[in-house]
């Protein structure tokens, strides 16, 4: 009777963990978006265009497209079409719910876990996603966290019945956590500044350990003398031939520094992830062709000697300086709704909407590999595209009414929608 009320229980939690919209079929009819202001990203903004697509690419974009046969013609006349958004470095379908630990899969036991693999924990049928693309977002990288090397990440669509169906590329980066730069000197933190110190130093020997016996593994295992497996470094092979690119989370200049140096060194290809004080080493970064995923623009600044509003002017600072760069939502989950409203806050501090939108689709796209399918509207590309009824960066007008990835349609309802016409029908029972 115990066993069975405990099956019971996690099989209710599970229930109560999974969202009932179901993943749009595959595209089997041509569909064409006609009369629509197309953000294109990649050819400015074409008015009153069309915009045809088959088999989940598009095939076309002009003005008067004529309907094949057996198409399904979609008024957009007055609305913006854009590129579906991308959130380059997320945790979304890894963690439900942050107080409940059986709802958290996002980081691995051990400090050295290259061999994880994101989209293995990835759970499809989170009730966070839909929240998420009905604002506009419907890829993300999936990435895990903790340790010094997490693993690796995978872009998924953010509809499907599997993670399998959901997948767009598997095993695009390894996430590395850089080591501390900074001596905290927090009431709250108990630990001495020389413990600190040697923490710092051990975490970078171990880092680079890391590295160097998965550099020895690989040529062993080319040269053929190698016999045995080990997934650790089997895991990191790619990184060597510069297959596999590698992300590290890192914020302080000094971090930066430090990861620059020893990608150099390691001759490997990286991305700043996080980047709170990209703008202070900005030279090095333009130099050596390093691009950022920048955090939060709502956010505070890192040093208290900071410009208030440094994180607000931060991706204006990089399009400044000539450095790379795309936004994203430091590895979170429902939270990444907010993403248009982060490039929102940017375009307010100085950067340009042209940009703001780059940041969040073609930018995106070449920083995490996939420019040639994602990114802009084009001929050719996959057709995931969003369809709004107002400025997709602004909070009162932005109004998603249609969505499709890889030219299958998305529903866009969602629990928030679904408790707001609850609410509004008791406020206004006359309506």
């Amino acid at each position: 009777m115990k066993k069975l009320t405990i099956l019971l229980a996690l099989f209710v939690s599970s229930m109560a963990l999974a969202n009932f919209y179901v993943p749009g079929k595959k595209q089997d009819h041509p569909i064409l978006l006609k009369g629509g202001d197309l953000y294109t990203v990649s050819g400015g903004v074409l008015t009153q265009t069309d915009l045809l697509f088959e088999n989940g690419r598009i095939s076309q974009i002009a003005k008067n497209i004529p309907a094949p046969a057996n198409t399904e013609v979609i008024d957009v006349s007055g609305k913006r079409v854009y590129p579906g958004l991308i959130d380059a470095a997320s945790t979304l379908g890894l963690a439900e719910i942050d107080q409940a630990r059986a709802t958290l899969d996002k980081n691995e036991v051990g400090n050295i876990t290259p061999e994880v693999q994101s989209h293995i924990a990835y759970n499809p049928d989170s009730e966070l996603t839909p929240t998420v693309r009905s604002n506009g977002i419907l890829t993300a990288l999936i990435a895990p966290e903790g340790g010094t090397i997490s693993g690796r990440s995978s872009l998924i669509n953010l509809d499907g019945w599997t993670k399998e169906d959901a997948m767009e590329r598997m095993n695009v980066g390894l996430h590395v956590n850089w080591p501390s730069a900074a001596i905290i000197t927090a009431w709250w933190y108990d630990r001495s500044a020389e413990d600190q110190k040697k923490d710092m130093v051990e975490n970078r020997l171990k880092l680079r350990d890391a590295f160097e016996s998965a550099r020895a593994y690989a040529k062993a295992k080319k040269a053929g003398t190698l016999t045995q497996t080990d997934l650790r470094w089997e895991a990191m092979a790619p990184v060597f031939d510069k297959q596999l690119t590698v992300f590290i989370n890192a914020n302080d200049m000094r971090q930066i520094q430090e990861a620059v140096k020893f990608a150099l060194e390691q001759d490997i290809r990286i991305v700043i992830v996080g980047g709170a004080e990209a703008y202070r080493i900005a030279p090095l970064l333009k130099q050596h062709n390093i691009p950022v995923i920048l955090g939060r623009t709502q956010a505070q600044p890192t040093r208290e000697d900071d410009d208030y509003d440094l994180p607000f002017k931060l991706p204006r600072l990089l399009k400044e300086a000539g450095v790379r760069f795309c936004l994203s939502h430091n590895y979170s989950t429902w939270a990444s709704r907010s993403l248009p409203f982060q490039a929102a806050q940017a375009v307010a501090f100085g950067l340009d909407r042209e940009t703001a939108l780059r940041s969040l689709t073609l930018s995106s796209a070449e920083i995490l590999g996939v420019e040639k399918d994602l990114g802009s509207l084009e001929v050719g590309k996959k057709a995931t595209i969003v369809v709004s009824d107002g400025d997709i960066f602004d909070p009162i007008t932005q109004n998603v009414v249609h969505a499709f990835i890889g030219g299958r349609k998305v529903d866009l309802n969602n629990k928030h929608k679904q408790l707001h016409e609850k609410y509004r029908a008791k406020a206004y029972p006359e309506q």
